[in-house]
């Protein structure tokens, strides 16, 4: 990059780091969190270390059709606390943000709150040191944290994405700070998700699906892999009557001791995938259990709904500690209107 090339963003002049936070807080530029400076050196640093200028256009935000540049997205990097390293990663899951299947604007401004769930896939998780076992739905690994919380103040600066303007979620839930795991290659018999997503083999990929905040569960009773699926698909019925009907992705997160489970007894994803596809549907009855009868009784009570339109539908992740039979649905935020988009980095 031509280091003469100007920066487009305002600047402004504060004593040191200190008070560069509590000028992005007094403003609203963060999501509460303390951030770090983006000085014009390391917005350099991190839009250089993506190959890129700092006027290049990322993406476009498909309603708003606001211009994503890869100086906004360097801003937002910095301030989450990525290493210049990150930086494809970060540019990969905007572009992919971008695709108009992913609903970027709508799950931004629901009221039903979502976040942008981000698996990663490939050789990169590793450059990166990123964690796909124990805790990785939580903290401990810097990439997995900063990556995902890098979107989150991109979401609120570039797009406008703030709480009680633009994001009008009722509750949003605590994805929204950051969401970003590691598929475990290493350890799983499975193929990656990002290669049955069309991604070539031994390529670095991202996920992104806009959902609602996963749902853990437990199982540790059991070597049949069908009683270990009722259990996932107890959890998807469950969020279909208590959220939403409507069929989309979902997610599974599955760990290492039901992988062992289902390995033993021969199951691939794709086995998981029609199991789950033919047991998570409910009976718009149903909703008479679960306090919607005034819903329920407008229509057709028979009507049965179910969770995936196809088995392709649901996305089997390998992630989680190497004990314990604890694993996660993943649910989608509003059926159809955001599908997951896969993109090589």
């Amino acid at each position: 990059m031509n280091e003469a090339e100007p920066l487009s963003s305002a600047a402004y002049e504060v004593a040191d780091d200190f008070e560069a936070n509590e000028l992005y807080q007094k403003n609203g530029w963060t999501d509460g969190l303390p951030i770090v400076a983006p000085t014009e050196s390391r917005v350099r640093a991190f839009v250089a270390a993506a190959s890129l200028s700092p006027d290049a256009v990322v993406g476009v935000e498909p309603v708003r059709r606001r211009r994503i540049t890869a100086e906004k997205i360097a801003i937002a990097a910095v301030m989450a606390g990525c290493l210049p390293e990150y930086m494809p990663v970060v540019v990969a899951i905007v572009k992919a943000l971008c695709e108009p299947q992913y609903g970027l604007h709508g799950s931004s401004a629901s009221t039903g709150g979502s976040a942008p769930f981000i698996v990663v896939n490939g050789p990169i998780r590793n450059e990166l040191g990123m964690n796909a076992t124990h805790n990785v739905f939580a903290n401990g690994s810097r990439a997995n944290a900063a990556i995902g919380r890098s979107i989150r103040l991109f979401i609120l600066n570039v797009l406008g994405g703030i709480p009680g303007q633009l994001d009008r979620s009722t509750l949003g839930h605590p994805g929204k700070f950051s969401f970003c795991v590691a598929e475990d290659e290493e350890d799983s018999a499975w193929t990656p998700l990002s290669v049955e997503r069309g991604i070539p083999p031994g390529e670095s990929a991202i996920t992104v699906m806009a959902v609602e905040s996963p749902h853990q569960i437990m199982n540790e009773w059991t070597h049949d892999p069908r009683e270990i699926l009722d259990t996932y698909a107890a959890a998807v019925r469950a969020n279909m009557l208590t959220y939403s009907i409507w069929e989309g992705n979902y997610a599974i997160v599955v760990p290492k001791q039901h992988r062992q489970i289902f390995n033993a007894a021969g199951w691939a994803k794709q086995q998981i995938r029609e199991y789950l596809y033919e047991t998570c549907r409910v009976a718009r009855r149903e909703w008479r259990t679960v306090g919607k009868a005034a819903v329920a009784g407008r229509k057709d009570e028979e009507r049965v709904y179910r969770a995936l339109r196809t088995p392709d539908d649901l996305l089997v992740v390998a992630a989680g500690g190497p004990a314990g039979g604890f694993g996660a649905i993943v649910p989608p935020w509003y059926g159809q209107k955001s599908l997951a988009v896969t993109m090589q980095i």
